[in-house]
């Protein structure tokens, strides 16, 4: 393992662990003695990585209050309360919505069904924009404050950097903006179906963030997991 102080790959692993059972090293150039978790977002925690995560993925998974995870696990032994659950939630979801947004990369299908939806954030109303491929599939989520071509044409731009590529087929609802934002940030190759039914399965797709928003109250800011980690985390 190379060391997190000096990159050196000259470390040895030591016959000791930490508390967490986590493997440490010391590094033959800087002398240091570090572990596995060292230098990373999740050193320092008195809990295991995996266990993190975990409580991280059914937060956003389910609908499951703070203190009902918190319950959940001391049923398994782990004693923590329901405010480490926020603090983890605001600290490592978006880590992880990044790594999930990484791995779409590519793997978004051909045709995509756009659409948007309210959600309340910080007591005011906001737009979410999403798109969904064939299979339903996540392509890209984005919050903006307004309904209009910008937001829109942001929208597109941001979805295919995520994925790599343009679609061949987008189908939306009615709304004015999405005719020209499709034609001057995907290209007037790019087929597009303007048809409240044929977009159906992206609204039937929206219950599942109505399902978990809901019960959260709205979101308190802009950088909280309803902004897509939820979803992400699902794909």
């Amino acid at each position: 393992m190379n060391c997190p102080y000096c990159m050196s790959a000259t470390s040895t692993e030591q016959n000791k662990k930490t508390t967490l059972g986590y493997r440490m090293f010391r590094c033959r150039g800087c002398h240091h003695t570090f572990n596995e978790r060292t230098n990373t977002p999740f050193n320092f925690l008195e809990y295991p990585t995996d266990l993190v995560l975990l409580v991280i993925l059914w937060r956003l998974r389910y609908t499951l209050s703070l203190r009902d995870l918190a319950e959940m696990f001391l049923e398994r032994g782990w004693v923590f309360t329901h405010e480490a659950v926020r603090d983890w939630e605001t600290r490592f979801a978006p880590l992880l919505a990044d790594q999930l947004r990484a791995k779409r990369r590519g793997q978004a299908g051909r045709s995509w069904f756009v659409d948007e939806t309210y959600i309340k954030v910080h007591g005011k109303w906001w737009y979410l924009y999403r798109a969904i491929d064939r299979d339903g599939n996540l392509v890209d989520c984005m919050l903006s404050e307004k309904r209009n071509m910008e937001a829109a044409k942001c929208f597109f731009r941001q979805a295919v950097e995520t994925v790599g590529h343009r679609p061949e087929q987008v189908t939306t609802d009615g709304h004015d903006s999405y005719p020209r934002a499709i034609r001057e940030t995907l290209g007037s190759q790019v087929h597009h179906r303007c048809n409240p039914y044929l977009n159906n399965r992206l609204e039937q797709d929206h219950r599942g963030i109505k399902q978990r928003y809901y019960p959260m109250r709205g979101s308190g800011f802009l950088k909280s997991p309803v902004r897509g980690e939820k979803e992400e985390s699902i794909q």
